[in-house]
Formats: structure tokens, sequence, C-alpha cells
């Protein structure tokens, strides 16, 4: 099974986190807009996942087990929210062949929102992934939670990224963190191992959450790469060479991290114009979807074979 936040049944971390948000819950002062916000694959939409199914699954058979964290495989709720058909818990993400969320994705929820509902739980509206949100969707978004219906909660994913603070201010935020030795353990978990048995401690030690190391693992199993033993300009020559930016792009902003790491090893040796010079490339690649044929040309001179 693919690792995903909506089909993790134990909560590896944040544990303290979710009985905050639980206790506001039960004392009814849980924020109709809730942000969460933190480094992109430390489990904070995992966290919503739990909050969402101990809320929906109160009075269900097989609810949320509070004392182990753990969500039962057998509850309800927990199975119309993996098959798509809850009526009472709605994702907004990014869609696999798009660049942003498209504003119909907010539209088709918001007319969901206004019909009359099928019970009286409440409702949830996760939207993760929060910084492919544009302008458009945002202004749709503004007006619907300026005044949200009873029984109706927003959770924000924001994975550090700049969000228009049109948006944010109206969220109540949590940050979340995670420790090296938090990290190590939740990896550890994941891969049923020891992270340093499985990866050069240079990826370890530049994007260390547990989501894009297990991402990174995935990926180099699949493509027969020995992450343990690899360098990091001889895996960036594998992405460059096989394509793998462009067709995967879902792992996009983890390569991207990988390439940063790069030129902050070759900073150090140089001076901090180098990365500076190629960081602000990259910002300007992902934020104008401009084309990297140029990028990846300059980068093969100046670093990789330079």
């Amino acid at each position: 099974m693919k690792l995903n936040p909506s089909n993790q049944l134990e909560l590896l971390i944040h544990g303290n986190v979710l009985k905050n948000l639980i206790f506001l819950y039960q004392e009814d002062k849980l924020p109709n807009k809730i942000l969460l916000k933190g480094q992109k694959g430390i489990g904070k939409s995992t966290l919503a996942y739990h909050l969402i199914n101990f809320v929906l699954s109160k009075n269900e058979d097989f609810p949320y087990d509070i004392d182990h964290f753990k969500i039962d495989e057998k509850n309800r709720s927990f199975r119309l929210i993996n098959n798509g058909s809850c009526p009472n818990f709605f994702l907004i993400d990014i869609q696999a062949d798009k660049k942003k969320i498209n504003i119909d994705q907010i539209r088709n929820i918001i007319q969901v929102l206004n019909k009359s509902s099928l019970n009286n739980k409440p409702k949830f509206i996760l939207i993760d992934n929060s910084e492919y949100l544009n302008k458009s969707s945002i202004n749709v978004l503004l007006k619907e939670i300026e005044e949200p219906n009873d029984n109706i909660y927003f959770i924000l994913i924001q994975n550090q990224k700049t969000l228009l603070s049109t948006l944010t201010s109206r969220f109540i935020k949590f940050n979340i963190n995670l420790t090296n030795k938090e990290s190590i353990f939740v990896i550890n978990k994941l891969i049923n191992g020891d992270i340093y048995n499985s990866v050069n401690t240079d990826f370890i030690n530049y994007y260390f959450s547990p989501g894009n190391v297990y991402r990174m693992i995935e990926f180099c199993d699949e493509n027969n790469i020995d992450l343990k033993k690899i360098e990091l300009k001889d895996f960036i020559n594998i992405l460059i060479k096989d394509n793998h930016i462009k067709k995967q792009k879902d792992l996009r902003y983890i390569f991207y991290e990988v390439i940063e790491c790069l030129f902050k090893k070759k900073s150090i040796l140089f001076n901090m114009e180098y990365y500076n010079y190629f960081v602000k490339k990259i910002e300007k690649i992902n934020k104008f979807n401009l084309d990297e044929e140029s990028f990846f040309i300059e980068l093969n001179d100046k670093i990789l074979n330079g």
C-alpha cells in the first residue's frame, strides 16, 4: 500500500497536538477554521485525518482509539473516506495532471455543502497542499469560509510556503514540528528498519522529514537505485538523464530539494552567491512554470561537470 495520510491507521507522532484538538472539540471550542503549518512530510495531514476520524467515528462501531492514537480499519467513516464516498468529508488537493488547485474543485464542494445534510454529524473540508491554491480559488474559498454553516470545519495544510494573508488570517494556526530524534523514530517505523542502513546521510541531513525520506526510498526501490551508496551528484545526473523530474510530477518538489542540497555543498567550498543564484532560478521555475531545459544545461555545465 502506498504511503498516504488517509490510510495511516496509527498516528506515530503529534499525539499531544491531537489530544489538545480533541479537548477543544469536546469543550465545544474547536475552531471551525484550522491551519496546520510545518515542513512537508512531517505528518500534518495524517494528524488531520486522525482528528476527523475521532469526530466522525464517535457513535459508530469501532470508534477511534484515543489511548493508542489508532484508527480501526473496520470503522465505517474510515472506509467511506478511503473509497471517496463519505458524506461528511471533502478533500481539496492538487490533481495529478494539474499545476494548481482548480477553482471548480472549490465550487463543486461549496455546492455540496449548501445542500441539506444527510446526518447530524460535522462536515470536514481538508485543503491539502494549499500552496497550489491560485488567487481565483482563494477568492472563492474566502467567500465560503467568511460565514460557514454550522458544524462545518475547514482544515488547511500549509507546507511552509507563502500564502495570501487574506486567507491565513482567517484561520487559527497550529505550528507542527519534529525534532531530529522524532523524525528518525517515525521514518524507522515507516520503513520497518534503520534509516542509516538504507539512505546516504547526505540525503537525510538535508530534507529530513519522514514523508520525504520514505518517498525517496520508494522511488529508488522502483528504479533500482541504491540510495545508500549513490552520491548526490550521480543521483541528480540520473534524474536529469532519465527525465524523472518531468515524469514524476508528484516527487518534483523532493527532486528540487536534492538539487538545492548539492548547491549548499558546493557553496561551502566556494561562496554563497553560487547557492543563491541557482536557488532563485528554481524559485522562478516553480512559481512561473518556466521551461527547465536551460536550467538543466547550466546545472550540467557549472555544477555537475564543473
